[in-house]
C-alpha cells in the first residue's frame, strides 16, 4: 500500500482521503486551519459531507511538512487560486522523485497556465526535475464519491507509466480510473466546463427548460473543443470522461456549485451574493479571465463563455445575454461545408507542443496530379517547418474554370493519394483564389508554403499575420515534364509496343 499526503481538507480532498484510506492506504490530510483540523479529528465529519463517516485512520494536521515528507504520492486538493501559494510552501518538503496528483480544476488568469503547469513552474528550481505530475479529472462529485457511488475518472500524465500507477492506486470497486496522455486537454476541459455549467444554471434560473440546457451543453463543448484544438490538444479528450462526461455532470447536477451559482444569478442575485449563498469556491468564476484571454490569443470564437463573462462582470443582464446568443449570425454546425474530415475532428498526430503557443500549423496548395517524388520532397520540407501540415488540393471545378487545366485523376483520387503521405495531416479542397485569405484564419495558420515558381505572388498573405515561404522545386521533375516525356517515349502510337502476353515473366523457362 502507498503513503499519501493530501493538501486541502475541502469536500473533494476529504472524499478522496476517505476513499484512499478505506482502500488500505496510509493517508495524512493537511489544512491551513487549526479549527478545521480539530473538528475533523474529533467528529470524523465534514460540514459539507453530512452522510460521510471519516475513517479514524486518517491523520489531520496543520503541519505541511508532515503531510509532504516521506509520502509516495502528494495529492493537491486546494482550490485553483491557492495552488501556487500552497505548492510554494510545500516545495521544501517535496522529494525529487515524488508523484504529485492535482485534482484542482482551473486556470491561472495571469499566466494562463493549467494547474499542473503551475505546479511544474513552482518546482522548476533544478531540484525537482524528476517529480511526476498527474492531473486527475472527470465527472466526479465529492458528495457521491463519499457515499461510495460508482464513479469514473481520468488519470492524465505524459508519462503513461505514471498515469497507470495512479490508475492502480485510485481504482477500487467504486472508482474506475482511465488513463490519458493529453494532460493539457484534460485540464482545459476541467477548467472551462465550469463556465458552461454557470451558463446552464443561469438559464434554469431564468425559467428556461431542458431544450436550452441541452443547447448550452452541446455548443459549450464545441467551443471548449475549438479552443483546445487550437492549443494543440487531442480531439478524443473532449468527447471523453474529462470533457463531455465532466460537462454533463457539472451542468446538470444538484451538487454542482457552479450550476447553483448560475441559478442564483439567473434569479436576480448579484454575483457576490450568489457566491456567498453557495458557500464554497465557484471555480467557473475564477476561470473566466483566463478563458477570455485564451479565446483572444488563439482567435477562437467562444460566444457562451463571452456571454457568461458579460453577465458576471455586470455588463449585461442575464436575459439580454440570452438574446445576444440567439440573435447571432446564422452558422452551419460543420466547420466548413464540403469537407468530409473536419479540422476540429482530426486526431492531431505528431503532437509536439511548443510551450503555450500550441502547434505550429503549415499550409500549402496545389493540384497534385500524377503524384511524383518532387511533390513528396515539397511536402516533406513543408512539414519540417511546423507540427501540423494542411494540404489544399484544387477541386476539379476550380482547375477547369480558373486554371483551364484538365487533370488525369479526379479530386477525390488526388485527395486519397495525398492523404496517404505520412507528412500530411489534413487535406481540404480549394474552390477559389480568394479562399487563401480565409483559410489563414479558419485554420489558425502560422506558415504558408508554395513552390518558388510562385515567388512573390502570395506575399499579400503576410497581411493576415502568417509567414510566407517559397520552397525550391525539385528541378528535374514536374507533372508536365512527366506527360511530355511519356508522350515522346511512345511517340509512334502512344502506347508501349510490348503486350503483357508477350513477356516471359519466368526467366527459368
Amino acid at each position: 500500500m502507498s503513503t499519501i499526503g493530501v493538501l486541502g481538507a475541502g469536500t473533494w480532498g476529504t472524499a478522496l482521503a476517505r476513499m484512499l484510506c478505506n482502500s488500505g492506504h496510509d493517508v495524512t490530510v493537511w489544512s491551513i486551519s487549526q479549527d478545521e483540523v480539530n473538528v475533523l479529528s474529533s467528529t470524523h465529519q465534514h460540514k459539507n459531507l453530512p452522510n460521510c463517516e471519516i475513517p479514524e485512520g486518517i491523520v489531520f494536521t496543520t503541519d505541511i511538512r508532515s503531510a509532504c515528507e516521506h509520502q509516495d504520492i502528494l495529492l493537491c486538493a486546494v482550490p485553483s487560486p491557492y495552488v501556487r501559494s500552497t505548492m510554494t510552501t510545500a516545495k521544501s518538503y517535496i522529494r525529487s522523485n515524488q508523484i504529485i496528483v492535482d485534482v484542482a480544476k482551473g486556470m491561472e488568469a495571469e499566466t494562463l497556465s493549467t494547474m499542473t503547469e503551475v505546479i511544474r513552474d513552482v518546482l522548476s528550481d533544478g531540484q525537482h526535475d524528476d517529480v511526476k505530475i498527474v492531473a486527475l479529472s472527470g465527472p466526479t462529485h465529492a458528495e457521491e464519491v463519499a457515499q461510495d457511488l460508482p464513479t469514473t475518472i481520468v488519470s492524465a500524465c505524459e508519462d503513461i507509466a505514471t498515469a497507470e500507477l495512479v490508475q492502480e492506486i485510485f481504482s477500487n470497486t467504486c472508482m474506475r480510473v482511465y488513463t490519458n496522455t493529453d494532460v493539457r486537454g484534460v485540464e482545459i476541459c476541467g477548467a472551462l466546463k465550469n463556465i458552461i455549467a454557470l451558463a446552464a444554471g443561469v438559464s434554469a434560473g431564468l425559467g428556461y427548460g431542458d431544450n436550452t440546457k441541452a443547447a448550452l451543453i452541446t455548443r459549450g463543448l464545441a467551443e471548449i473543443e475549438r479552443l483546445g484544438i487550437a492549443m494543440g490538444c487531442q480531439e478524443q479528450t473532449f468527447g471523453g470522461l474529462a470533457g463531455m462526461g465532466d460537462l454533463i455532470v457539472t451542468a446538470t447536477s444538484k451538487h454542482s456549485r457552479n450550476n447553483r451559482c448560475g441559478y442564483l444569478i439567473g434569479q436576480g442575485y448579484d454575483v457576490a451574493d450568489a457566491i456567498r449563498q453557495v458557500g464554497m469556491v465557484v471555480e467557473g468564476i475564477n476561470a473566466l479571465p483566463a478563458a477570455m484571454k485564451l479565446a483572444e490569443k488563439y482567435e477562437v470564437d467562444m460566444p457562451i463563455t463571452k456571454a457568461v463573462n458579460e453577465i458576471v462582470s455586470g455588463k449585461a443582464a442575464a436575459s439580454d445575454a440570452v438574446k445576444m446568443l440567439m440573435g447571432r449570425e446564422k452558422k452551419t454546425e460543420l466547420l466548413k461545408p464540403g469537407i468530409d474530415t473536419s479540422f476540429e475532428n482530426v486526431v492531431l498526430r505528431n503532437a509536439k507542443m511548443r510551450g503555450d503557443q500550441g502547434m505550429k500549423r503549415v499550409i500549402t496548395y496545389g493540384t497534385f496530379d500524377l503524384l511524383h517524388y518532387g511533390h513528396i520532397n515539397l511536402l516533406r520540407r513543408a512539414k519540417a517547418l511546423g507540427d501540423y501540415l494542411i494540404v489544399v488540393i484544387s477541386s476539379d471545378e476550380f482547375n477547369w474554370n480558373e486554371k483551364h487545366k484538365k487533370c488525369y485523376f479526379t479530386y477525390e483520387q488526388r485527395k486519397a493519394l495525398v492523404e496517404a503521405i505520412r507528412y500530411v495531416d489534413l487535406v481540404i479542397p480549394e474552390e477559389s483564389w480568394s479562399q487563401k485569405r480565409t483559410d489563414m484564419h479558419e485554420y489558425h495558420i502560422d506558415t504558408f508554403v508554395m513552390g518558388d515558381d510562385w515567388k512573390g505572388k502570395f506575399d499579400f498573405l503576410k497581411e493576415e499575420g502568417v509567414e510566407v515561404v517559397y520552397l525550391p522545386r525539385t528541378p528535374e521533375i514536374s507533372s508536365s515534364q512527366i506527360k511530355k516525356d511519356l508522350y515522346d517515349a511512345n511517340a509512334v502510337d502512344g502506347e508501349s509496343k510490348v503486350n503483357h502476353d508477350e513477356i516471359n515473366t519466368d526467366p527459368g523457362k
